[in-house]
């Protein structure tokens, strides 16, 4: 299975990530912050990023641009997991080479087909 790695300040939040990409046979990897996820992306190389917006530091929009601009880490898909659930942040989201915007609390169902699809492009 892919290796998924979770960028997210929020423990609450990275559990419950972590629960169901366990469950789904997914192997992860938990950054605490966007400054960090980007190291451990370049040195681990996941399969898949699942992004949260509003950290300290770096903000996720900053870190999915560094991210996708880097050749060395623009084949991972970044899919942004966040509260901001404004139309300007979605289109931001995107426009920084996100593969897709999802909204906390995520559904599982949900979550699992934007991860299929991103692994499947």
């Amino acid at each position: 299975m892919a290796r998924i790695m979770i960028v997210d300040d929020s423990p609450t939040d990275a559990q419950a990530l972590r629960t169901i990409l366990d469950k789904n046979g997914y192997e992860t990897v938990h950054a605490t912050d966007a400054k960090e996820g980007i190291d451990v992306a370049r040195r681990e190389k996941p399969d898949l990023i699942l992004m949260d917006v509003v950290m300290p530091g770096l903000n996720g929009f900053q870190a999915t641009r560094e991210l996708t601009s880097d050749p060395e880490t623009a084949g991972i898909p970044v899919i942004i997991v966040t509260r901001k659930d404004q139309k300007v942040d979605r289109v931001w989201g995107m426009r920084q080479g996100a593969k897709d915007y999802v909204i906390k609390p995520v559904k599982e169902s949900t979550l699992l087909t934007l991860i299929n699809e991103a692994l499947a492009a």
